[in-house]
């Protein structure tokens, strides 16, 4: 009890600091920014409040239209015509009496040098160069036509966000703890896509709030699901998909006039249509080093030079998203690839916990049915190194038509799955970690880094302190 009284009694740390004029540092990590959607947020509460919380609504059973309300929005309508209205009269009669009084109309733009000069420095104004119109004189329809006939305009696949299985990395923080950083789970992944992509394209509220994300890159091997996360986009929002790939564009709109015009197309097509969705695969060989003899004649680098003014024309209130796709992400010049794309995202191979759920979920939907012949928690630690395209293609192999009817006298059995399985090369441990290192040297890889260090330094501040 007395040592109880004394701990009361005694001042606290802030205290003893402000008495004594002892300054005492404020743990430093980082801030959350105050939220754009605040303020949004705060007014559809208080017009709630205003409105509908005590409202009497006992009498309107079947929940129809409220004629009082009604009137009111259509009042202060009719308000605002009128006003325009009266406001015309009174300066008609303004004027009416301006000439009776003087002689003489008021309001005359005087005739001078100023104007001449406002003129010439007009016409001096140079027009940039993906601005400029050069298909004055065709309708958007016809371009929309032209660009699907030359197979730049495709129809994007029926996929949604939710059909990108992956869980989260409950190891996360016990990894942290002993000063490993983890990998981004797959959840993680699903999130940042609807983040980045999906909800700034799908409203124009949050386009406006947000911070502005023009071009968005999805890094990692092959078969993680990079082009069905495009896919995911163009269906969630129903944005138009263009494919400005290295591959797709090869041979097409040849010359440096040629290409401006076809980048001018699309960029006049994808701002009328909106929101629209710029697709480029394997860009990285836009970038790249040194180009192989085998690819010189697609000429990848074509649009090296003009994707930065592209990129440039798409104003705040554009819905247009550039997303590119890449494989090999440090075979291109990472200077400029930063520049154009300032918004990574590194898909890893899948963890355990999205290996089992993606297991069960491509089984069942591939017609298959399980049972306690098959392990899926074998399954999801054999396929340790393995991505969702070598699951998929794993279980198409073994459930063939056939298959599928013989499911009935005999069941699934993991060694069938796991023969289809060890026919793949997986992802080794040196692509994960040189996909590592290439991230660690890009301008998001450097700002978390230091963000680390800081709260580490933060923490041990902290525990000194102690």
């Amino acid at each position: 009890m007395v040592l109880n009284c004394l701990v009361k009694k005694l001042p606290s740390l802030s205290d003893v600091s402000i008495e004594h004029g002892v300054e005492v540092e404020e743990d430093e990590g980082w801030k959350m920014a105050p939220s754009n959607f605040l303020s949004i947020m705060e007014e559809g509460s208080s017009r709630y409040k205003a409105v509908w919380q005590n409202r009497d609504e006992r009498w309107d059973f079947l929940q129809d239209h409220d004629p009082e309300l009604i009137k009111e929005k259509k009042r202060e309508e009719v308000e605002e015509e009128i006003r325009v209205q009266v406001d015309e009269l009174m300066q008609r009669k303004l004027e009416d009496l301006r000439l009776a009084v003087d002689g003489e109309k008021s309001g005359k733009p005087k005739k001078g040098r100023k104007s001449d000069k406002k003129k010439k420095t007009a016409a001096k104004k140079k027009i940039p160069e993906m601005e400029e119109d050069l298909t004055p004189d065709r309708t958007i329809d016809s371009l929309y036509r032209e660009l699907v006939e030359e197979g730049l305009l495709i129809k994007a696949k029926t996929v949604n966000l939710s059909d990108y299985v992956g869980e989260y990395s409950y190891l996360g923080t016990t990894l942290r703890q002993v000063d490993v950083e983890p990998m981004p789970s797959l959840a993680d992944v699903r999130q940042l896509i609807a983040l980045y992509g999906i909800l700034p394209l799908g409203s124009q509220t949050v386009h406006e709030k947000a911070p502005l994300v023009k071009a968005l890159l999805l890094a990692g091997p092959a078969g993680v699901g990079k082009r069905m996360l495009v896919h995911a986009i163009c269906t969630e929002t129903g944005a138009n998909l263009f494919n400005l790939s290295a591959s797709n564009i090869a041979g097409k709109y040849p010359g440096k006039s040629s290409l401006q015009m076809m980048l001018q197309m699309v960029l006049k097509v994808a701002k009328q249509w909106q929101p629209s969705v710029v697709w480029i695969g394997d860009t990285e060989k836009i970038f790249s080093k040194a180009v192989p003899k085998a690819e010189l004649e697609t000429s990848p680098k074509r649009l090296e030079k003009i994707l930065p003014k592209f990129l440039k024309a798409l104003k705040a209130q554009d819905r247009v998203l550039l997303v590119g796709t890449t494989n090999r992400p440090f075979d291109a010049n990472l200077k400029l690839f930063c520049k154009v794309y300032q918004k990574i995202i590194l898909i890893p191979r899948p963890d355990y916990a999205s290996r089992f759920v993606l297991w069960k979920h491509i089984i069942l939907q591939s017609g298959g049915e399980i049972t306690n012949a098959l392990n899926i928690s074998c399954l999801a630690k054999l396929s340790d190194g393995f991505t969702q395209g070598h699951i998929v293609q794993a279980v198409q192999a073994v459930l063939s038509e056939l298959r599928l009817l013989q499911m009935t006298r005999k069941p699934l059995s993991t060694d069938e799955f796991v023969t289809s399985l060890a026919m793949q090369d997986p992802v080794y441990k040196e692509e994960e970690e040189t996909f590592k290192a290439w991230y660690a040297k890009t301008p998001l890889g450097r700002a978390r880094s230091r963000a680390l260090a800081g709260s580490t330094k933060a923490g041990k501040g902290k525990n000194k302190r102690k």
